[in-house]
């Protein structure tokens, strides 16, 4: 049984990886609407993290975070020139919020759904996945990249005075809509993560 469930989480990893790979390369992932990018990607890492645990959630994470540093090579003009401008910051940008979002937003499942219904847990969860994801990314991208020409002459065009108004600016209407196609999924997805998970058990 062990062996059975051990073969069943790999495949399951590998498949949510390639979800998330389509996902990265086709308007399925990512919603271009001018420097704006709305990304969908943190739907499947959140389920996955559900169903796998943290560190299935962590692994998810990481694969969606490298799909992510993946697309500054000539994919995403956003990420082309930040990735000219300081490729190790870009690395960083990229990877620590989409790692972050796999593992907390598992985590958070994880703890809530023994005390809460799984699809609350799961509004939760995915919810969190949104946040932590928009949150760590456009954070570090200020803490990073603010003072740069590029990001300063992008503030100036969002009509911001100060970092913590172009953060706000910047994330606005991509997180909302992020957020809400999160917690939608969530309550549909996690019953059935939790289904698929008790009968591993």
């Amino acid at each position: 049984m062990k062996n059975k469930k051990s073969l069943f989480s790999l495949t399951l990893s590998a498949v949510f990886v390639a979800i998330i790979a389509v996902m990265s390369f086709t308007p399925l992932g990512y919603l271009k609407v001018g420097l704006i990018e709305i990304t969908l990607i943190a739907i499947p890492v959140a389920f996955g993290g559900a169903l796998l645990g943290k560190w299935g959630g962590l692994l998810l994470g990481t694969a969606f975070g490298v799909s992510s540093f993946v697309q500054c090579f000539g994919f995403s003009a956003f990420g082309t020139t930040l990735f000219s401008i300081s490729p190790v910051k870009t690395f960083i940008v990229c990877m620590i919020p989409r790692m972050a979002l796999g593992f907390l937003s598992a985590l958070i499942f994880e703890k809530m759904s023994k005390k809460v219904n799984a699809s609350v847990s799961g509004i939760v969860s995915f919810l969190s996945a949104a946040v932590i994801n928009t949150v760590g990314f456009v954070g570090l991208l200020a803490l990073f990249f603010y003072n740069t020409d590029y990001i300063r002459s992008i503030a100036e065009q969002l009509g911001s005075t100060n970092v913590f108004m172009f953060a706000a600016l910047f994330a606005g209407v991509n997180a909302l809509v992020e957020a809400a196609a999160c917690g939608v999924c969530g309550a549909a997805l996690a019953p059935l993560a939790k289904k698929l998970k008790t009968q591993l058990r």
